[in-house]
């Protein structure tokens, strides 16, 4: 059995405000016991506006984000899935939208920048990460003792074809930040497919309440095993929601029911 943990935040327009929330949970999360912590999308900064970020876009391997969750890594001796943080990317304006990944001796472990850039309108409500993001090319996955972990964020969620480019995963990770609106209509629901048809465990961490900027996101971090059933769910507000990868239970899924095996397209 192995430990997981996904970190729900409230994140601000101030990176120093997040980086000691991040750092308060993260110490929280390996305390109880988890070898394997996950932060949220837009961890470090969720600005007032959303060219704030582009400000704070760091060069891969070098910025203050990198460094603390780097230290918060090899502090706690955990693998470390830092949500999202801003890369500089080669359009002035914009920036690659990025998961890190850290080692328990605080060294990259792996990287993926956003393919799916979120777009919604209703009303007064509306987003297009497409104005101040470039979107990656590349799917991304790391390996653990319990299997391969497939990187993944937010919008991601809707295009299950991104799942099966990753390949055969024992843990998909969705760091996200999903506003009230659609979390609310399809999170669960979207969560709980990608784990059944994968087969696999899904580990959501979420952004989950009213930020500073107006915008309500919808929370609910949560784990999923490969038989699609929530083992542990945080609604709203900051916090830790832990459990465990359980390598029997996942081979006795695919034993009984064989359906990646089954796959003829």
């Amino acid at each position: 059995m192995h430990t997981v943990a996904a970190i729900q935040m409230i994140s601000t327009p101030s990176v120093s405000d997040n980086l000691a929330t991040a750092r308060r949970l993260v110490a929280e999360a390996a305390a109880g016991g988890a070898t394997l912590v996950v932060l949220p999308e837009y961890w470090a900064i969720m600005g007032q506006h959303d060219t704030d970020k582009v400000a704070h876009a760091e060069q891969p391997g070098s910025g203050p984000i990198q460094d603390t969750m780097a230290q918060m890594a090899r502090q706690h001796g955990v693998w470390l899935i830092g949500g999202t943080l801003p890369l500089i990317s080669e359009q002035a304006g914009k920036v690659l939208n990025t998961t890190l990944v850290y080692d328990p001796q605080g060294n990259a472990a792996g990287r993926y920048d956003k393919i799916h850039l979120f777009g919604f309108t209703r009303g007064s409500e509306s987003y297009n990460e497409s104005r101040t993001i470039v979107p990656g090319t590349q799917v991304g996955s790391f390996d653990m003792p319990f299997g391969k972990v497939g990187l993944s964020i937010c919008y991601d969620l809707r295009f299950p074809e991104l799942y099966r480019a990753i390949g055969n995963c024992a843990l998909i990770v969705v760091p996200a930040a999903f506003t009230h609106t659609t979390g609310r209509a399809h999170w669960e629901v979207l969560l709980r497919a990608r784990a059944i048809e994968n087969q696999c465990y899904v580990l959501a961490a979420a952004q989950g309440g009213l930020h500073p900027n107006g915008r309500r996101t919808w929370g609910h971090s949560m784990l999923i095993d490969p038989w699609g059933e929530v083992k542990a769910v945080l609604d709203e507000g900051e916090g830790v929601v832990q459990g465990q990868i359980d390598p029997v239970f996942l081979a006795g899924v695919r034993e009984s029911l064989p359906a990646l095996a089954h796959r003829t397209m």
